[in-house]
């Protein structure tokens, strides 16, 4: 891979991780403690807010798991194994890595 690839792949990275944490910024109201006072708020409504509140929490969790992923391809593109297989050393496709930059395996590997 040429230095204008893996240069193209990093920006794309970094994009990517501060695209997660403006989503996390965004995201932080949604997973607020709900009220349990049911003076102040109704049980459906209530029910709603739990409910927000866990999806918001497992979005959050998603977006962690693409940061370590990220975060690894960049070390991987520091160290020069970006874009490589882990399991058997091929090249991964160049598409395929600019679909998700995360991934270690080539289309191979990963479907056998």
């Amino acid at each position: 891979m040429d230095n204008a690839l893996e240069n193209a792949f990093r920006v794309n990275i970094l994009q990517r991780l501060k695209d997660l944490a403006e989503e996390d910024a965004r995201g932080q109201e949604s997973q607020s403690v709900v009220s349990l006072d049911q003076q102040a708020v109704g049980r459906l409504s209530r029910q709603d807010a739990l409910l927000s509140q866990s999806m918001a929490k497992a979005t959050q969790a998603r977006r962690q798991t693409q940061r370590v992923g990220l975060s690894a391809a960049l070390k991987r593109l520091d160290e020069n194994e970006f874009g490589y297989c882990v399991d058997c050393g091929d090249d991964i496709l160049r598409e395929r890595l600019e679909f998700d930059p995360s991934v270690t395996r080539c289309i191979s590997c990963a479907s056998g």
